[in-house]
């Protein structure tokens, strides 16, 4: 069974033992630009969000969000630029508005905004590990690494919001046929 303490350092190694770096392969690039893509589509939804609720918890998850976003997203791009990969275009920043003004029938309500976001981080975080069950390079693997610790661990954070608010969604639940019935 393989160890791993073993496979951290011998990850680690390669990080201090001056390896010469091979270029990116297509696998790598795709995840990249395919995750900075995912994090600018998050950016602009936060902006939205922040733009129709009044919540103030609502309003601090999004600013969490909104920041952990563009710390991945400036990373990822300056990683991009160093490498020669060219940037996704993204959409222009969303003008700053007043909640208050935004019609009630185009408004997205509390619990939409907040379940929106948890997809958000899902779909983040399955490209994070994507990505790196692909990469070979040390270097882009622990920015993976770094990128999904940081989703789970936000993700957490709202998921104690969603199930203190009542808004999170569960799947029904499975009872195997044969189970005793429990009153």
């Amino acid at each position: 069974m393989p160890n791993p303490f073993e496979a951290v350092w011998n990850t680690l190694k390669t990080l201090v033992d001056n390896e010469p770096k091979n270029p990116l392969h297509v696998g790598e690039v795709m995840g990249i630009w395919t995750y900075l893509t995912v994090i600018n589509e998050a950016i602009r939804y936060e902006e939205i969000a922040l733009n129709t609720t009044t919540d103030n918890e609502v309003k601090n998850l999004l600013i969490d969000a909104k920041k952990l976003c563009e710390s991945q997203s400036q990373k990822l791009s300056n990683f991009m630029e160093k490498e020669g990969i060219p940037l996704p275009l993204t959409q222009p920043k969303k003008p700053i508005s007043d909640s208050n003004e935004v019609p009630l029938g185009t408004k997205l309500t509390d619990d939409e905004i907040a379940n929106g976001v948890s997809l958000k981080i899902v779909t983040a975080a399955t490209e994070c590990a994507i990505a790196n069950s692909q990469t070979i390079r040390t270097d882009v693997a622990l920015i993976w690494t770094e990128f999904y610790t940081e989703m789970l661990t936000f993700g957490a954070t709202t998921k104690t919001l969603l199930r203190k608010r009542g808004w999170l969604k569960v799947p029904p639940y499975y009872y195997p046929p044969g189970l005793p019935k429990q009153d």
